[in-house]
Protein backbone atom coordinates (compact mmCIF):
# COMPACT_ATOMS: atom_id res chain seq x y z
CA UNK A 1 0.00 0.00 0.00
CA UNK A 2 1.67 3.42 -1.37
CA UNK A 3 1.99 5.75 1.87
CA UNK A 4 2.68 9.55 1.56
CA UNK A 5 5.37 11.52 3.33
CA UNK A 6 3.53 12.75 5.95
CA UNK A 7 1.70 8.99 7.09
CA UNK A 8 5.73 7.97 6.74
CA UNK A 9 6.68 10.94 9.21
CA UNK A 10 3.79 9.77 11.54
CA UNK A 11 4.81 6.37 11.77
CA UNK A 12 8.54 7.00 12.41
CA UNK A 13 7.55 9.06 15.10
CA UNK A 14 5.31 6.02 16.23
CA UNK A 15 8.20 3.85 16.32
CA UNK A 16 10.68 6.37 17.96
CA UNK A 17 8.66 6.91 20.43
CA UNK A 18 7.56 2.86 21.19
CA UNK A 19 11.16 2.05 20.75
CA UNK A 20 12.69 3.70 23.27
CA UNK A 21 12.52 0.94 25.61
CA UNK A 22 15.25 -0.82 23.35
CA UNK A 23 17.86 1.95 24.79
CA UNK A 24 16.94 1.10 28.64
CA UNK A 25 17.18 -2.96 27.65
CA UNK A 26 20.12 -3.12 26.28
CA UNK A 27 21.82 -0.86 28.85
CA UNK A 28 20.16 -3.38 31.81
CA UNK A 29 21.67 -6.61 29.87
CA UNK A 30 24.92 -4.52 29.47
CA UNK A 31 25.28 -4.94 33.18
CA UNK A 32 26.21 -8.08 32.83
CA UNK A 33 27.34 -9.06 29.50
CA UNK A 34 30.20 -7.40 28.11
CA UNK A 35 30.98 -6.83 24.40
CA UNK A 36 28.84 -8.88 22.40
CA UNK A 37 26.29 -6.36 21.48
CA UNK A 38 26.18 -8.02 17.42
CA UNK A 39 24.48 -11.04 19.05
CA UNK A 40 22.06 -8.65 21.33
CA UNK A 41 21.18 -6.98 18.50
CA UNK A 42 19.71 -9.80 16.64
CA UNK A 43 18.26 -11.53 19.77
CA UNK A 44 15.91 -8.25 19.90
CA UNK A 45 15.57 -8.63 16.05
CA UNK A 46 13.97 -12.40 16.68
CA UNK A 47 12.04 -10.65 19.39
CA UNK A 48 10.58 -8.07 17.84
CA UNK A 49 10.19 -9.87 14.23
CA UNK A 50 8.88 -12.95 16.30
CA UNK A 51 11.43 -15.50 14.73
CA UNK A 52 13.05 -18.06 16.28
CA UNK A 53 17.09 -17.67 16.39
CA UNK A 54 20.08 -20.61 16.39
CA UNK A 55 23.07 -18.91 17.44
CA UNK A 56 26.57 -21.09 16.76
CA UNK A 57 30.22 -20.72 17.91
CA UNK A 58 32.57 -22.17 20.24
CA UNK A 59 31.78 -22.62 24.09
CA UNK A 60 32.11 -19.98 26.68
CA UNK A 61 31.18 -17.06 24.74
CA UNK A 62 28.14 -15.81 27.18
CA UNK A 63 25.37 -17.44 24.75
CA UNK A 64 23.53 -18.83 27.19
CA UNK A 65 23.74 -15.56 29.78
CA UNK A 66 23.25 -13.10 27.20
CA UNK A 67 19.35 -14.83 26.79
CA UNK A 68 19.02 -15.71 30.24
CA UNK A 69 19.55 -12.02 31.09
CA UNK A 70 17.58 -10.53 28.23
CA UNK A 71 14.45 -12.62 29.59
CA UNK A 72 14.80 -11.13 32.85
CA UNK A 73 15.00 -7.58 31.87
CA UNK A 74 11.75 -8.69 29.31
CA UNK A 75 10.14 -9.98 32.79
CA UNK A 76 9.27 -13.13 31.14
CA UNK A 77 9.15 -16.29 31.49
CA UNK A 78 12.14 -18.75 31.00
CA UNK A 79 12.98 -22.21 30.37
CA UNK A 80 16.24 -23.70 29.87
CA UNK A 81 16.88 -27.16 28.65
CA UNK A 82 20.11 -28.73 28.17
CA UNK A 83 20.06 -30.87 25.26
CA UNK A 84 21.53 -34.24 25.23
CA UNK A 85 21.67 -37.57 23.17
CA UNK A 86 19.77 -39.20 25.58
CA UNK A 87 16.92 -36.79 25.63
CA UNK A 88 13.19 -37.68 25.31
CA UNK A 89 10.63 -35.80 23.72
CA UNK A 90 8.58 -36.40 26.78
CA UNK A 91 11.72 -33.98 28.44
CA UNK A 92 10.80 -31.24 26.26
CA UNK A 93 6.93 -31.49 25.58
CA UNK A 94 5.65 -32.54 29.11
CA UNK A 95 3.48 -35.60 28.28
CA UNK A 96 0.51 -37.50 30.26
CA UNK A 97 1.19 -39.06 34.09
CA UNK A 98 -1.61 -41.14 35.74
CA UNK A 99 -3.11 -40.13 38.54
CA UNK A 100 -3.68 -43.15 41.00
CA UNK A 101 -5.79 -41.55 43.51
CA UNK A 102 -7.89 -39.97 40.53
CA UNK A 103 -7.77 -42.90 38.48
CA UNK A 104 -7.22 -40.93 35.69
CA UNK A 105 -4.15 -39.53 33.43
CA UNK A 106 -3.31 -36.19 33.66
CA UNK A 107 -1.33 -33.57 31.63
CA UNK A 108 1.87 -32.80 33.03
CA UNK A 109 3.34 -29.48 31.09
CA UNK A 110 6.97 -29.40 29.85
CA UNK A 111 9.58 -26.69 30.10
CA UNK A 112 8.44 -25.61 26.27
CA UNK A 113 5.57 -24.13 28.16
CA UNK A 114 7.38 -20.64 27.98
CA UNK A 115 8.03 -17.10 26.97
CA UNK A 116 11.72 -17.73 26.44
CA UNK A 117 12.98 -21.29 25.52
CA UNK A 118 17.15 -21.24 25.44
CA UNK A 119 17.78 -25.21 23.81
CA UNK A 120 21.30 -25.29 24.95
CA UNK A 121 23.89 -27.42 22.45
CA UNK A 122 20.17 -28.20 20.50
CA UNK A 123 22.25 -29.76 17.67
CA UNK A 124 23.71 -32.72 20.73
CA UNK A 125 19.74 -34.58 20.54
CA UNK A 126 18.85 -36.71 18.17
CA UNK A 127 15.76 -36.39 15.68
CA UNK A 128 13.10 -37.47 17.66
CA UNK A 129 13.43 -34.42 19.83
CA UNK A 130 14.26 -31.99 16.98
CA UNK A 131 10.87 -33.47 15.18
CA UNK A 132 8.70 -32.51 18.72
CA UNK A 133 10.63 -28.82 18.82
CA UNK A 134 9.37 -28.61 15.13
CA UNK A 135 5.44 -28.43 15.87
CA UNK A 136 6.13 -26.16 18.79
CA UNK A 137 8.22 -23.96 17.02
CA UNK A 138 6.06 -23.47 13.67
CA UNK A 139 2.73 -23.81 14.91
CA UNK A 140 3.30 -22.42 18.28
CA UNK A 141 1.36 -25.09 20.01
CA UNK A 142 1.71 -28.49 21.52
CA UNK A 143 -0.22 -32.12 20.79
CA UNK A 144 -0.27 -34.05 24.44
CA UNK A 145 -2.30 -36.99 24.15
CA UNK A 146 -5.73 -36.13 22.44
CA UNK A 147 -5.55 -32.40 23.25
CA UNK A 148 -3.63 -29.34 21.80
CA UNK A 149 -2.47 -26.49 23.83
CA UNK A 150 -1.60 -22.79 22.56
CA UNK A 151 2.07 -22.01 23.52
CA UNK A 152 1.78 -18.34 25.68
CA UNK A 153 2.97 -15.50 23.55
CA UNK A 154 5.81 -14.08 23.08
CA UNK A 155 7.45 -17.72 22.41
CA UNK A 156 10.61 -17.35 21.30
CA UNK A 157 13.27 -20.43 20.70
CA UNK A 158 16.95 -19.34 21.12
CA UNK A 159 18.94 -22.26 20.73
CA UNK A 160 22.90 -22.32 20.77
CA UNK A 161 25.22 -24.91 19.23
CA UNK A 162 28.68 -25.63 18.46
CA UNK A 163 30.17 -26.04 15.59
CA UNK A 164 28.93 -29.44 14.21
CA UNK A 165 33.06 -30.21 13.53
CA UNK A 166 32.67 -31.11 17.29
CA UNK A 167 31.81 -35.00 18.34
CA UNK A 168 28.69 -36.06 19.61
CA UNK A 169 26.78 -33.60 17.55
CA UNK A 170 23.71 -34.47 14.84
CA UNK A 171 23.42 -32.11 12.06
CA UNK A 172 20.12 -30.57 12.59
CA UNK A 173 17.11 -31.30 9.79
CA UNK A 174 17.04 -28.93 7.03
CA UNK A 175 13.32 -28.63 7.72
CA UNK A 176 13.63 -27.02 10.82
CA UNK A 177 16.65 -25.27 10.84
CA UNK A 178 14.25 -23.18 7.53
CA UNK A 179 12.17 -22.21 11.10
CA UNK A 180 14.82 -19.94 12.42
CA UNK A 181 14.36 -17.01 11.24
CA UNK A 182 18.57 -16.05 12.00
CA UNK A 183 21.66 -17.78 12.37
CA UNK A 184 24.01 -15.72 13.90
CA UNK A 185 27.36 -16.78 13.84
CA UNK A 186 28.99 -15.61 17.67
CA UNK A 187 32.52 -14.52 17.68
CA UNK A 188 35.41 -13.35 20.11
CA UNK A 189 35.17 -10.51 22.39
CA UNK A 190 37.72 -7.80 21.65
CA UNK A 191 41.17 -7.63 23.49
CA UNK A 192 39.85 -5.31 25.71
CA UNK A 193 36.35 -6.38 26.02
CA UNK A 194 38.02 -9.99 27.13
CA UNK A 195 40.49 -7.94 29.86
CA UNK A 196 37.25 -6.88 31.52
CA UNK A 197 35.61 -10.20 31.92
CA UNK A 198 38.83 -11.24 33.55
CA UNK A 199 38.79 -8.49 36.08
CA UNK A 200 35.05 -9.04 36.79
CA UNK A 201 35.52 -12.91 37.04
CA UNK A 202 38.51 -13.06 39.23
CA UNK A 203 37.55 -10.72 41.66
CA UNK A 204 35.00 -13.12 42.91
CA UNK A 205 31.99 -10.26 43.06
CA UNK A 206 28.57 -11.13 42.63
CA UNK A 207 27.57 -9.85 39.31
CA UNK A 208 24.74 -7.27 39.38
CA UNK A 209 21.28 -8.64 39.01
CA UNK A 210 19.27 -7.67 35.66
CA UNK A 211 15.88 -6.01 36.83
CA UNK A 212 12.50 -6.26 34.59
CA UNK A 213 13.00 -2.86 32.43
CA UNK A 214 10.16 -3.87 30.05
CA UNK A 215 6.93 -6.13 29.74
CA UNK A 216 5.70 -8.50 27.51
CA UNK A 217 2.71 -6.43 26.60
CA UNK A 218 5.23 -3.47 25.35
CA UNK A 219 6.52 -6.33 23.46
CA UNK A 220 3.63 -7.37 21.40
CA UNK A 221 2.64 -3.72 20.55
CA UNK A 222 6.06 -2.84 19.46
CA UNK A 223 6.45 -6.28 17.09
CA UNK A 224 2.30 -5.25 15.80
CA UNK A 225 3.95 -1.94 15.11
CA UNK A 226 7.17 -3.85 13.28
CA UNK A 227 4.44 -5.29 10.76
CA UNK A 228 3.18 -1.25 10.09
CA UNK A 229 6.88 -0.15 8.97
CA UNK A 230 6.75 0.83 5.50
CA UNK A 231 8.69 -1.07 2.55
CA UNK A 232 8.30 0.26 -0.76
CA UNK A 233 7.72 -2.20 -3.81
CA UNK A 234 11.40 -1.25 -4.89
CA UNK A 235 12.84 -2.46 -1.37
CA UNK A 236 10.55 -6.10 -2.18
CA UNK A 237 11.69 -6.37 -5.67
CA UNK A 238 15.62 -6.45 -3.82
CA UNK A 239 14.17 -8.40 -1.19
CA UNK A 240 13.22 -10.99 -4.22
CA UNK A 241 16.27 -10.41 -6.49
CA UNK A 242 18.56 -11.46 -3.38
CA UNK A 243 16.69 -14.72 -2.92
CA UNK A 244 16.48 -15.57 -6.74
CA UNK A 245 19.94 -15.03 -7.24
CA UNK A 246 20.72 -17.33 -4.87
CA UNK A 247 18.79 -20.24 -7.36
CA UNK A 248 19.22 -19.27 -10.57
CA UNK A 249 22.74 -17.43 -10.05
CA UNK A 250 23.32 -17.77 -13.65
CA UNK A 251 20.64 -14.89 -14.82
CA UNK A 252 21.85 -12.99 -12.10
CA UNK A 253 25.35 -12.95 -13.78
CA UNK A 254 26.72 -15.16 -10.73
CA UNK A 255 27.77 -17.89 -13.09
CA UNK A 256 31.74 -18.82 -11.35
CA UNK A 257 28.24 -19.64 -7.91
CA UNK A 258 26.11 -22.33 -10.28
CA UNK A 259 28.37 -25.17 -9.37
CA UNK A 260 28.72 -24.43 -5.45
CA UNK A 261 25.06 -23.96 -4.63
CA UNK A 262 23.09 -27.39 -4.62
CA UNK A 263 20.00 -25.56 -3.53
CA UNK A 264 18.60 -21.95 -3.04
CA UNK A 265 16.60 -19.92 -0.40
CA UNK A 266 13.45 -21.26 0.73
CA UNK A 267 10.02 -18.29 0.43
CA UNK A 268 10.47 -18.45 3.83
CA UNK A 269 14.17 -16.70 3.47
CA UNK A 270 12.22 -14.36 1.61
CA UNK A 271 9.58 -13.65 4.19
CA UNK A 272 12.30 -13.48 6.98
CA UNK A 273 13.96 -10.61 5.09
CA UNK A 274 11.83 -8.61 4.63
CA UNK A 275 9.95 -8.32 8.61
CA UNK A 276 13.92 -8.42 10.00
CA UNK A 277 14.52 -5.99 8.27
CA UNK A 278 11.74 -4.29 8.97
CA UNK A 279 12.87 -4.70 12.82
CA UNK A 280 16.06 -3.18 11.89
CA UNK A 281 14.18 0.21 10.69
CA UNK A 282 12.26 0.06 14.38
CA UNK A 283 15.80 -0.66 15.71
CA UNK A 284 17.09 2.87 13.67
CA UNK A 285 13.73 4.41 14.80
CA UNK A 286 12.40 4.52 11.22
CA UNK A 287 8.95 3.69 10.10
CA UNK A 288 10.06 3.34 6.88
CA UNK A 289 12.67 -0.05 5.22
CA UNK A 290 15.68 1.52 3.35
CA UNK A 291 18.42 -0.86 1.27
CA UNK A 292 20.73 -1.02 4.13
CA UNK A 293 18.55 -2.75 6.31
CA UNK A 294 17.90 -5.59 3.82
CA UNK A 295 21.93 -5.79 3.65
CA UNK A 296 22.94 -5.37 7.00
CA UNK A 297 20.55 -8.44 7.85
CA UNK A 298 20.67 -10.58 4.59
CA UNK A 299 23.82 -12.65 5.44
CA UNK A 300 21.96 -13.42 9.16
CA UNK A 301 19.32 -14.73 7.30
CA UNK A 302 20.00 -16.70 4.18
CA UNK A 303 22.99 -18.53 5.38
CA UNK A 304 21.59 -21.52 6.58
CA UNK A 305 19.03 -21.41 3.80
CA UNK A 306 21.86 -22.14 1.32
CA UNK A 307 22.90 -25.63 0.59
CA UNK A 308 26.30 -26.31 -0.93
CA UNK A 309 27.80 -28.83 -2.99
CA UNK A 310 31.01 -30.95 -2.43
CA UNK A 311 32.82 -28.76 -4.85
CA UNK A 312 31.79 -25.59 -2.46
CA UNK A 313 33.34 -27.59 0.38
CA UNK A 314 36.67 -28.62 -1.87
CA UNK A 315 37.39 -24.70 -2.55
CA UNK A 316 36.39 -23.61 1.09
CA UNK A 317 33.80 -21.50 -0.18
CA UNK A 318 30.98 -20.53 2.26
CA UNK A 319 26.88 -19.38 2.70
CA UNK A 320 29.03 -16.60 3.43
CA UNK A 321 30.79 -15.90 0.56
CA UNK A 322 28.14 -16.65 -1.79
CA UNK A 323 26.19 -14.13 -0.44
CA UNK A 324 28.80 -11.89 -0.30
CA UNK A 325 28.87 -11.72 -3.97
CA UNK A 326 25.18 -11.93 -4.38
CA UNK A 327 25.03 -8.23 -2.43
CA UNK A 328 27.73 -7.21 -4.75
CA UNK A 329 26.33 -8.03 -7.75
CA UNK A 330 22.65 -7.56 -6.94
CA UNK A 331 21.39 -3.49 -7.91
CA UNK A 332 20.82 -1.97 -4.57
CA UNK A 333 17.53 -0.11 -5.77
Amino acid sequence: MQRTAEDIRILSEKVRTAGKFLITLRKEVGKVIVGQPYMLDRLLIGLLSNGHVLLEGVPGLAKTLTIKSLSQAVQAKFSRIQFTPDLLPADVLGGMIYNQQRGEFIVRKGPIFANFILADEINRAPAKVQSALLEAMQERQVTLGDSTYKLDEPFLVLATQNPLEQEGTYPLPEAQVDRFIMKVVVGYPTREEEQIIIRQNVQGSTPPAVQPVTTINEIIAARNLVREVYMDEKIERYILDIVFATRTPDQYKLEALKPVISYGSSPRGSINLAVAAKAVAFMQGRGYVVPEDVQSICIDVLRHRIGLTYEAEAENISAENVLEQVLKKVETP
